[in-house]
């Protein structure tokens, strides 16, 4: 590439310190949540999945876009990061998938972005002084001031990434991913075996791999945008429901708590939450969320409990915290290994359970994906 193909392009963080670097657009700016994921891969799904709404994703790997992007791996349509750091851009991506390199994307989509920068000096930056806001700007310092006071943890990013509307998924639909390729075994297993079962997914910013799963057990799938109240919900008569992922602080999603609340006391359904869905079901159990000093983002977390563990794909910056006198119903199933934050509960009484986790990981290990197994087989035990 040409000199002239690269612009100058600085990242100011809140507390002022400044790093510069390159950019392929001219006029490259944007203001969001600075955060870290050290995962080896998947940049195109954390580009487009939801759940990153209102962040800036800083990159720990040193070079992104070596295989490319295709069709196939976005977890939805739209670009929700507000802008990607990194150490260095692969031209010339290789890969039988590929379709597009990622500068090309990058440009295509008018992504902001900053290259040239050491991600590991910055990322032990963060985890010394905590996630915070920052800005990618090709405009001089002094410009920024007010704009870098603005309080990201007070808005509803939930509503900002959902659907308005319901929309239905048959199994007969799905379409195959490179997932349910090397999986392809397990679908037509459950195909030939079970009748569907009627699956609501309740959307907070839902990945598109979530409900791949779902379908590759033979569900059928409503998803539903957060903020349906609980007649609304029953009116489809689902066998289960999922809670989904999400951006964003928990503690601002009332009206879903309202909802979910409801559903533990007035229904028989199975409940299943993830990520945020983890948060929200614990929220209205009783539970509380704290924020986390810079999350955890990325593809290898040990998660498990009593000598058990899977390394798991996890993705948020709020952790569930349980009082013991206020909330007897709850077992812990697993806890973050490296902090021993709760990584996922279950009801003693009732089929409820959730993990922080991403057992559809993607990308990821594949270590959890038996809890789709399990949840889809709760669901036909108690439909009997």
């Amino acid at each position: 590439m040409i000199e002239d193909s690269f612009y100058s392009v600085s990242l100011c963080l809140s507390d002022g310190k400044v790093y510069k670097g390159w950019s392929f657009l001219s006029n490259c700016t944007s203001f969001g949540e600075l955060v870290f994921n050290t995962g080896m891969t998947g940049y195109q799904e954390i580009m487009t999945d939801p759940s990153y709404a209102g962040q800036i994703v800083v990159f720990t790997y040193p070079e992104l876009g070596n295989t490319g992007l295709n069709i196939e791996d976005s977890e939805s349509s739209l670009i929700h990061i507000k802008g990607i750091v990194a150490k260095s851009c692969c031209l010339y991506p290789s890969s039988w998938r590929n379709k597009i390199s990622l500068k090309d994307f990058i440009i295509n989509k008018r992504i902001p972005h900053i290259f040239g920068i050491d991600t590991r000096a910055l990322t032990y930056y963060l985890r010394t002084k905590g996630v915070m806001s920052a800005h990618i700007t090709y405009q001089s310092i002094s410009q920024l001031t007010s704009l870098l006071s603005h309080d990201l943890l007070n808005l509803d990013l939930v509503k900002r990434v959902i659907k308005p509307k319901s929309y239905f998924l048959a199994t007969s639909s799905q379409k195959i991913s490179l997932y349910d390729y090397l999986n392809i075994n397990q679908a037509k297993y459950y195909n030939k075996k079970f009748k569907p079962v009627t699956i609501i997914v309740i959307d907070f910013g839902v990945k598109s791999n979530i409900i791949s799963r779902l379908m590759s057990y033979n569900c059928n799938v409503y998803v539903l945008p957060a903020t349906t109240n609980y007649e609304s919900l029953l009116i489809y008569k689902p066998d289960g429901i999922v809670l989904s992922n999400g951006p964003g602080n928990p503690s601002l999603i009332n009206y879903a708590v309202e909802t979910i609340k409801k559903l533990i006391n007035f229904s028989h359904v199975p409940l299943f939450g993830i990520c945020m869905g983890h948060q929200l079901l614990n929220l209205a159990l009783g539970g509380s969320t704290f924020k986390l000093k810079f999350g955890h983002r990325g593809l290898n977390h040990p998660s498990g409990i009593n000598q058990f563990s899977e390394i798991t794909s996890q993705n948020h910056g709020f952790a569930v915290e349980l009082n013991n006198k206020n909330v007897k119903c709850l077992n812990v199933t697993y806890f973050n290994l490296n902090d021993f934050t709760i990584g996922g509960v279950i009801h003693n009484c009732k089929p409820i359970f959730s993990v922080q986790h991403h057992p559809e990981a993607s990308p990821g290990p594949h270590d959890s994906d038996y809890l789709f197994e399990f949840f889809v087989q709760l669901v036909r035990m108690i439909k009997r």
